[in-house]
């Protein structure tokens, strides 16, 4: 195990640069910030229209390049040019630009013709092989993120307000949907499922559970069986505590060691002041 994070693999070379492919919002600012921290030479692929403008600042232009979605081509010369050991994928890409905003080179236009299902998990597995092909290792996207994991039990150090039975009943309906490929997560009621999360993602879930009843009401966030974390990790921030809010959504359980909390002390923090309930469960 690397003493720098748990996610890395034993031959990790902490002198080559690591490549973090980023999309939006502050995951890939907290890793950027991490692998820094950590001492390790790093690098950005940006991409137009998704990347933070203040993290693509924060990298002088030769270590830095900005691509459309879709160029594939390019993004691997990228790789080449700053002698990349491993990359990092951090951050969503709009979902609807990943089949109605792309604009595909010819590499990438002929993995998406040979994809029998076009799906983000295919779209992001068929990119990951191509990395992978010119010897660069795509990471587990919890590297350097160890201390900002859900872990076991009470996260905001109160008692959890859900019933054993209703929370048992949650977790296994998230996990259920999550095994049938349609999403990670969905908010319960008392053995009623309110919502689940599918295509229209996370906060929109919560949203239209908030139109129901939601007293005693309960988000659960897992993972698939065979998650693949190099480009899929679930993660809760602030703006999902936001929308839990707005919502009257007091309770989330988290599956531990596989949800990331987008700067851990800083999400705690707002759930206390919030008046919401974490868990994290095993």
């Amino acid at each position: 195990m690397s003493p720098v994070s748990a996610f890395l693999p034993p031959e990790f070379d902490s002198r080559r640069p690591v490549a973090l492919i980023a999309g939006q919002g502050d995951y890939p600012r907290l890793t950027s910030a991490a692998i820094r921290t950590a001492g390790v030479p790093l690098r950005l692929i940006a991409f137009e229209g998704e990347t933070p403008a203040d993290l693509v600042a924060s990298f002088p232009e030769p270590e830095r390049r900005i691509l459309r979605v879709g160029q594939l081509g390019k993004m691997l010369r990228a790789l080449a040019d700053f002698g990349a050991g491993s990359a990092l994928m951090a951050g969503q890409i709009t979902p609807r630009r990943l089949f109605h905003g792309l604009h595909p080179d010819l590499m990438a236009a002929k993995i998406l013709l040979s994809l029998k299902r076009r799906n983000a998990e295919t779209i992001f597995g068929a990119i990951a092989t191509e990395i992978e092909k010119i010897g660069v290792t795509l990471l587990d996207a919890r590297a350097f993120l160890d201390a900002h994991l859900v872990t076991p039990g009470s996260l905001t150090g109160n008692k959890f307000p859900i019933a054993p039975e209703h929370l048992a009943h949650g977790i296994t309906i998230a996990r259920e949907c999550a095994r049938l490929d349609i999403g990670q997560g969905c908010v319960v009621r008392q053995g009623t499922v309110l919502a689940v999360e599918a295509f229209e993602g996370t906060d929109e879930m919560l949203r239209r559970a908030g139109t129901f009843k939601t007293d005693a009401a309960l988000f659960v966030k897992t993972v698939k069986a065979r998650q693949d974390f190099r480009f899929d990790v679930p993660c809760l921030g602030a703006r999902t505590l936001d929308v839990m809010r707005e919502a009257g959504l007091a309770a989330a359980a988290l599956a531990a060691g596989q949800v990331l909390l987008l700067d851990r002390p800083a999400v705690l923090a707002q759930a206390k002041r919030d008046g919401i309930h974490l868990l994290g469960f095993e």
